[in-house]
């Protein structure tokens, strides 16, 4: 089958970095669907991925941990799907990715696709949605359906992450949703999502908060740059808020601070219940139903900004390097094969 894949980790320019293959097609385990891949996205972590992990056992790395697509075959113990239904998901870090024409994916993470969406714009939502999800209401526990009063921050709210982040927030809670940007077109995209406010992220975000009136926040999801903050935080966040980060730190912080307010800090992580095969994994088929749910009312949409054909190496290498400019609104999208 064909793919899009590399050997050695290299800069994007370098056109070695992604090139065309063609791989075995691959086979179903007992829980896993084969999807024919109709659209695939592109994340910050495929750019992440490309430029450290090495090619095993001769085998090319495929990237690529976003897809829509139809099934075309199923291990003996699915239950959830049949050949033909019309899917979405994240799938599974450590196998190869989506940026193929077929894959095999656990059944647990798959969703169906929500009626009436095209293949790019239901490939565009599954992992920023279940990270999201993940975030808000199970690592920051905002609480669902209520948390009137309760404040939100959103740092980076107009890249894909925080553009579906800022959404399931305002549909799924009443809390006051703040997000940050810098640029006047991130600034309207970020109140086209739905949020209440939106900050400057290259300015004081303490004195902004309080010019506004927000004053301190009970909540804050750090979407990029989380060594930026972690000074910033016990100052912004009200006494036993909570703070939820997916980006690495790269430097040692001092979480004393923490301890007077009792601040929770925790990890996100979409991958970690594939990863360790949790016995709660099917919880991310669940996310998704509901998402999909959302979609369907017209509570959230798609985040698409860019649509960049169909899926090869040239066109994925272009996607990457837009991404790492750091300059990306919402989310790109490519057709499959």
């Amino acid at each position: 089958m064909r793919a899009v894949g590399y050997y050695e980790p290299q800069d994007i320019d370098v056109p070695s970095s992604l090139v065309d293959l063609e791989v075995p097609e691959p086979e179903p385990g007992l829980r896993d669907l084969i999807v024919r891949v109709r659209a695939v996205a592109v994340n910050p972590v495929d750019t992440k991925i490309r430029r450290r992990r090495h090619a095993t056992d001769g085998n090319p790395v495929i990237l690529g941990w976003d897809a829509a697509g139809e099934v075309v075959d199923a291990g003996s113990e699915c239950r959830l799907f049949r050949v033909g239904d019309r899917v979405f998901y994240a799938g599974e870090r450590e196998r190869p990715g989506c940026n193929s024409e077929y894959q095999a994916v656990d059944e647990r993470l798959v969703a169906r696709v929500p009626a009436g969406l095209d293949w790019e714009s239901a490939a565009a939502l599954p992992l920023t949605s279940v990270t999201s999800w993940e975030a808000l209401f199970e690592r920051l526990r905002v609480p669902e359906g209520a948390g009137y009063g309760a404040k939100l921050l959103i740092v980076g709210g107009a890249g894909g992450l925080g553009s579906i982040a800022i959404q399931l927030a305002k549909a799924l809670s009443k809390a006051t949703v703040i997000a940050t940007a810098s640029r006047p077109e991130t600034v309207a995209w970020c109140r086209d999502m739905g949020a209440d406010d939106v900050l400057d992220h290259r300015g004081d975000l303490a004195a902004q908060l309080a010019e506004r009136g927000h004053g301190e926040v009970d909540y804050v999801f750090l979407t990029a740059a989380t060594d930026t903050y972690m000074a910033l935080l016990p100052r912004i966040v009200a006494p036993q808020g909570a703070i939820c980060a997916v980006v690495d730190t790269t430097v040692p912080h001092d979480l004393r601070p923490f301890k007077e307010k009792s601040l929770t800090f925790s990890w996100e992580s979409m991958f970690t219940r594939s990863f360790f095969q949790t016995p709660d994994m099917i919880r991310q088929h669940e996310m998704l139903t509901s998402v999909a749910s959302e979609v369907a009312r017209g509570s959230v949409r798609s985040t698409v900004t860019e649509r960049y054909g169909t899926l090869n190496a040239e066109r994925l290498r272009r996607a990457h390097s837009q991404l790492e400019s750091g300059t990306t609104i919402g989310k790109i999208v490519l057709s499959g094969y």
